[in-house]
C-alpha cells in the first residue's frame, strides 16, 4: 500500500516540553543560532532515533547570558507517525521577530519535503508566544535568508537533486532555489532558480554584492560551488567550482556590520575537522586571516550570527552519535584576523548541549 506521504503537508506546532520524555538522546546535531535582547540567545538543532530518519524532531534550547549557560531542551517540533522534523533555521528578520524554519518530510526523504515556519514577535519575552506553523515552499531550507539593499528577503531553499524522489514529482524544481518576500515575510514566491553541477544537497547561502549582484554558494561533492545572479535572482550563471574547498559539508557565509564577509569552512581540509574562520574586504574575491575554532575530527554544520556589540557566535557539532555534543564559538574580527583569540570575550569550544545516554 502507497504510504500515505501527505502526512508531511500538516504542519506539527512548536511545543513546550514537559516530562522527560525528550531527555535521553541517542544522537542529535545540525544547529542553528540567532540573538534576541537583553544578551539572549537561541540554539535549534534535531534530534531521535538513532539518526536521520522519521523519528526526527527539532528541539529549541536558550541562553540568558550570552551563551555562557544554556537551558535543557525547551520546545521541540515533533510530527506524528512517519513524518519527521529536520533542518531547522533561526533567524531574526529586520523587525526583530524571531522565525524558526524547518522542514518536514514523510520517512527519510519523500522528494518533496517542505519549509515550515514559525514566529515570535518578542524573542525576549518572558513569554514565548509562536505563531501557528505555516508552509513556505516545497523543499528544504537549513540556512539563513538574506535581506537585500530594497529590502528584499531571498530564501535558499532547495529540492535535492541527488536522491531519487519516491513521489517523482518535482523534477522541475530540484536546482538550489530562491524564494522571495517583498512584503517582509506575509507572502513568498519562487524567483529563480540555480543549477551548479555536482551539487551535493544544495545548503546554499546567498551574499549581495557590493555592485547589487548576488553571489550564491552551493554544498557540492567537491566542496563549495558558485553561481552568480544580476537581475535580483531571476537568473542565475552556469555553476562552477570555487577555490573555497572543503569536504563536502556545510558552511557559514555572512555579511558582517563592518561590512566584510565572514567565511566559516573547514578550509584547507579534506575531512570535517579545523572549523575555521576567515575574513574577506573584497566581496570573497581574497581572503585574509584564519581563526581555527576547532581543530578536531566529526566536526560540522557551522551557523552563526553576530550581535550589536560585534560578538560573533558560530554554532557548529560534534560527533553526533558518540559525543552527541552541540559547541560554540564566540570571538570578533580582531580574534580572526589575529589567527587567535585576543578579544577579551572570545571563547573557543564551548558547550551548548550534550545529550544524555
Amino acid at each position: 500500500m502507497r504510504p500515505n506521504f501527505d502526512l508531511a503537508l500538516e504542519g506539527a506546532a512548536i511545543q513546550p516540553v514537559i516530562g522527560d520524555h525528550y531527555r535521553v538522546r541517542q544522537w542529535q546535531g545540525i544547529p542553528g543560532i540567532e540573538c534576541a535582547p537583553d544578551n539572549r540567545l537561541w540554539a535549534a538543532f534535531y534530534s531521535g532515533g538513532t539518526g536521520e530518519g522519521p523519528s526526527n524532531y527539532v528541539a529549541l534550547v536558550k541562553s540568558e547570558d550570552r551563551g555562557q549557560s544554556w537551558s535543557d531542551l525547551l520546545y521541540v517540533i515533533d510530527p506524528p507517525e512517519q513524518v519527521r522534523a529536520f533542518d531547522p533555521c533561526l533567524w531574526k528578520d529586520p523587525a526583530g521577530r524571531l522565525w524558526v524554519f524547518w522542514s518536514q518530510s514523510y520517512s527519510w526523504y519523500d522528494g518533496r519535503c517542505g519549509v515550515w515556519a514559525s514566529v515570535c514577535a518578542d524573542p525576549g519575552a518572558d513569554t514565548i508566544v509562536w505563531t501557528n506553523p505555516r508552509r513556505i515552499a516545497d523543499g528544504i531550507m537549513m540556512n539563513k535568508p538574506t535581506v537585500l539593499k530594497n529590502g528584499e528577503w531571498l530564501l535558499p531553499i532547495a529540492v535535492w537533486a541527488c536522491h531519487e524522489s519516491p513521489l517523482n514529482e518535482l523534477p522541475e524544481q530540484a536546482f538550489s532555489n530562491v524564494y522571495v518576500s517583498t512584503d517582509a515575510g506575509a507572502s513568498f514566491q519562487l524567483r529563480g532558480s540555480a543549477d551548479i553541477p555536482n551539487r551535493h544537497f544544495d545548503e546554499h547561502m546567498i551574499v549581495e554584492r557590493g555592485d547589487g549582484s548576488l553571489w550564491m554558494l552551493v554544498r557540492a561533492f567537491y566542496g563549495i560551488g558558485e553561481s552568480f545572479s544580476y537581475d535580483g535572482g531571476r537568473t542565475w550563471s552556469p555553476g562552477k567550482p570555487t577555490v573555497l574547498g572543503g569536504p563536502s559539508s556545510r558552511f557559514f557565509i555572512r555579511r558582517l556590520q563592518s561590512g566584510r564577509l565572514l567565511l566559516v569552512n573547514h578550509y584547507g581540509f579534506k575531512g570535517r575537522s579545523h572549523l575555521t574562520a576567515m575574513l574577506s574586504e573584497d566581496d570573497g574575491l581574497t581572503w585574509k586571516g584564519g581563526l581555527v575554532l576547532d581543530e578536531r575530527a566529526d566536526i560540522s554544520y557551522p551557523d552563526g550570527v553576530e550581535d550589536r556589540e560585534g560578538l560573533i557566535y558560530v554554532i557548529y557539532d560534534r560527533e553526533r552519535e558518540k559525543a552527541k555534543e552541540i559547541l560554540m564559538a564566540v570571538f570578533t574580527e580582531e580574534d580572526v584576523e589575529a589567527g587567535a583569540c585576543v578579544s577579551e570575550h572570545a571563547a573557543l569550544q564551548h558547550l551548548v548541549n550534550k545529550a544524555s545516554n
